[in-house]
């Protein structure tokens, strides 16, 4: 009976170890720079970040998605390595008088699409920026067309100047408010 317990326990730990085996290796995440993350196409399926938001010095409202990643967060918590957010930046339609055009719920109403930003971390992507003190820990941006696939012209050094004052919000806007909203 002890023989046919090892034979047994033998052949498990084989089927075990063999099923490691099988197992193919982790992809290797690839290492970006400012400018370089792509728009993922499938973007639009995430949750969303954060809608609607209203940009009144710039005439402009803002569509924020995030990858299920980052929206695994917990209020307090940086967000993890592999976080993607995407921002829509739409103009916002005017009235005759120049002024952002407001929609009976009194928020602005969307015109075309303008550009998309996309924001993204992972492991060592912020260490070569320059200059160094406009690092955002390891976040990256770049900044596309409407089509998401044409660079625009803007720096990415804007992005990050603009995020900078945000370090114990791990660099992201509205960090409170998602937090609130989502519950």
């Amino acid at each position: 009976m002890k023989c046919f317990s090892r034979i047994l326990s033998a052949a498990a730990l084989t089927a075990v170890l063999a099923g490691c085996a099988q197992v193919p290796p982790s992809p290797q995440v690839q290492k970006y720079k400012d400018g370089e993350l792509p728009v993922p196409a499938e973007y639009k399926n995430w949750p969303k970040f954060l809608s609607d938001i209203e940009r009144a010095d710039n005439k402009q409202v803002r569509e924020i998605y995030i990858n299920p990643i980052g929206h695994s967060t917990k209020m307090g918590d940086a967000f993890p390595n592999g976080t993607i957010s995407v921002m829509e930046i739409y103009k916002a339609r005017e009235a005759a008088d120049g002024s952002p055009l407001k929609g009976p719920d009194g928020k602005f109403v969307k015109g075309e699409l303008l550009k998309v930003a996309v924001m993204g971390k992972g492991p060592g992507w912020g260490e070569n920026v320059t200059p160094p003190e406009l690092r955002n820990g390891d976040w990256i941006y770049a900044m596309y067309m409407a089509d998401g696939k044409t660079k625009a012209p803007d720096d990415t050094a804007t992005c990050r100047a603009c995020h900078l004052p945000l370090k114990d919000k791990d660099y992201i806007f509205r960090y409170d408010e998602y937090f609130q909203k989502r519950g």
